[in-house]
């Protein structure tokens, strides 16, 4: 299994996630339970930061998708930080995951 790191920090109406690592497909599910389980109705607001982040699959883009998709009815705000010109960027770039969430440099 890819190592995948998911530090969770709450506030009263956000919750900022960090994920280090891989996400992939050994690990996509592990990494969406935690991410779902994390958000309650009491946030406004999500911050997945994936500065750290070194690589992610298509079964982490899903995963991205299905989490947009639960904000979005939830009417919960959806962002992730991810560094321009990361390979982490240019596939979440090029899925079109930008549609469900703001998309913020990080850093490198």
């Amino acid at each position: 299994m890819s190592d995948v790191s998911v530090d969770i920090e709450p506030s009263p109406d956000a919750i900022r996630i960090a994920v280090s690592g891989e996400i992939d497909l050994a690990n996509a599910a592990i990494v969406e339970h935690q991410l779902l389980d994390a958000i309650t109705n009491q946030v406004t607001a999500v911050s997945v930061d994936f500065s750290n982040l070194s690589y992610i699959d298509s079964a982490g883009l899903r995963v991205l998708f299905a989490l947009g998709a639960r904000l979005d009815t939830l009417q919960i705000a959806f962002e992730l930080v991810v560094p321009p010109g990361s390979l982490a960027r240019r596939a979440i770039e090029l899925s079109g995951v930008a549609a469900v969430a703001a998309l913020r440099p990080g850093t490198v």
